[in-house]
């Protein structure tokens, strides 16, 4: 049906929207400039969902493979890493973690497992190949209890190996592939964090695991060593890890050693702990507080952006009434009440903020998907924020196209007319 015939008549919501389309295609570039800023809004808010999902979804499977029940003691916790060189006078006083304490602990009856590990970050080097600075563990062979995987080549340290602290380590293999190309690593000497090493094996980590740069772990070292050998920050960098038997709950198992460490540190009943327990829940707390600024961010830079293609929307919206005004005039001459001409433009706007919205949500999920792959993390698409994402825009559209299709409304009918 021509245009011009469906103006003449009463239309529905169907024919509305085609109007629209009609409008949008007689007025590319304008169309076009206006939608921008939805575009932009919409495409970031996409994009930094999928990342933020994909994030979240790694550090749920890194939980799950260390285990729902494992925790960890640390000498404090602290959502943000406190400085070393000027520390607090309540954390000063806590005296740091030691190997006996993680003896004693691994020895209570609840436990299965109980080691005290360190953590570095440092680069590793080959004959003048190297890594980006990489996380760098202080640990025993049960390194893989706590942060599945498991052994590609080589193997673990021995007891010798680990009492003496000696000089090896365990490295992450795609790293080693990078160092020492198509030879065999194992035997090597190479470079970690400025130290020497001999390579006896390859540590392949769990599939999906969460791993962004410099935060996979790139080579595992007997704990003695890392202790004699790097600067170790105690606050931050040190802790027990500690696995629950079977059977054991994360309550029991963490009142028990609570109750170990009291002893040990020969506090009286009325002392509060000298040390912190950390939970898997805790940890991932601490990811959603910190990725939910982040997020807030995001929206708010989105809704700036969102805000202004509702002003240009708005904008666009008045210039068409004026150009129009004589098809409004016609229209209501031939019956059209205020209603549908308040309806044909409320459903152009909402039309033009939703076509930018369908567009904007596409450019975001292809941003996101490149995104998670340039981060090394699998995400799937954040399917509910996508219908989220079109009803927003559509509501931009109606919202910011009310004052526009009210003076389209409005018009005296034989004014419009005799408009030229």
């Amino acid at each position: 049906m021509p245009l011009l015939e469906r103006l003449l008549r009463r239309t529905t919501l169907d024919e509305n929207v085609t109007i629209a389309f009609d409008n949008l295609r007689a007025n590319k570039l304008r169309s076009a400039l206006t939608m921008l800023g939805v575009v932009i809004g919409v495409a970031t808010v996409m994009t930094m969902a999928s990342i933020v999902q994909g994030v979240r979804e790694q550090i749920l499977h890194t939980l799950e493979v260390a285990g729902p029940t494992t925790f960890y003691v640390m000498k404090v916790f602290s959502q943000q890493p406190l400085n070393p060189e000027a520390l607090p006078k309540w954390v000063r006083i806590r005296p740091d973690l030691t190997g006996d304490e993680a003896t004693a602990i691994a020895a209570l009856p609840e436990i299965q497992y109980g080691a005290i590990w360190n953590q570095i970050i440092g680069r590793m080097d080959y004959q003048g190949e190297r890594t980006q600075p990489t996380t760098v563990y202080g640990a025993d062979d049960g390194f893989t209890l706590l942060m599945g995987g498991g052994l590609a080549a080589g193997r673990w340290f021995t007891p010798s190996e680990e009492r003496k602290g000696a000089a090896v380590a365990v490295i992450l293999e795609s790293h080693a592939r990078r160092l020492f190309g198509r030879l065999d690593p194992l035997g090597k000497t190479m470079l970690i964090a400025g130290k020497p090493v001999e390579v006896i094996g390859l540590y392949e980590p769990p599939a999906n695991i969460f791993t962004p740069p410099g935060a996979e772990t790139g080579a595992v070292v007997p704990y003695r060593f890392a202790d004699h050998a790097y600067r170790i920050d105690k606050t931050n960098m040190l802790f027990i890890g500690v696995k629950p038997r079977d059977g054991i709950s994360v309550a029991a198992a963490q009142e028990a050693v609570t109750v170990r460490l009291r002893e040990l540190r020969r506090l009286r009943p009325g002392d509060g702990n000298t040390f912190d327990l950390i939970t898997q829940d805790q940890i991932l707390d601490v990811f959603n507080s910190i990725t939910g600024v982040f997020f807030v961010v995001m929206i708010v830079l989105a809704s700036v952006a969102l805000m202004v293609g509702g002003i240009g929307v708005m904008a666009i919206m008045m210039v068409s009434v004026t150009d129009r005004t004589r098809e409004i005039g016609v229209r209501k001459a031939l019956g059209a009440t205020r209603r549908d001409i308040l309806m044909q433009f409320l459903v152009e706007a909402a039309t033009l903020t939703g076509f930018g919205g369908v567009i904007g949500i596409v450019v975001g999920l292809v941003a996101g998907q490149g995104a998670t792959r340039l981060l090394n993390i699998e995400a799937s698409p954040p399917w509910g924020l996508t219908l989220i994402a079109v009803a927003v825009s559509v509501s931009i559209g109606l919202i910011f196209g009310v004052l526009p299709a009210r003076r389209a409304a409005r018009m005296d009918p034989i004014e419009a007319l005799r408009y030229e």
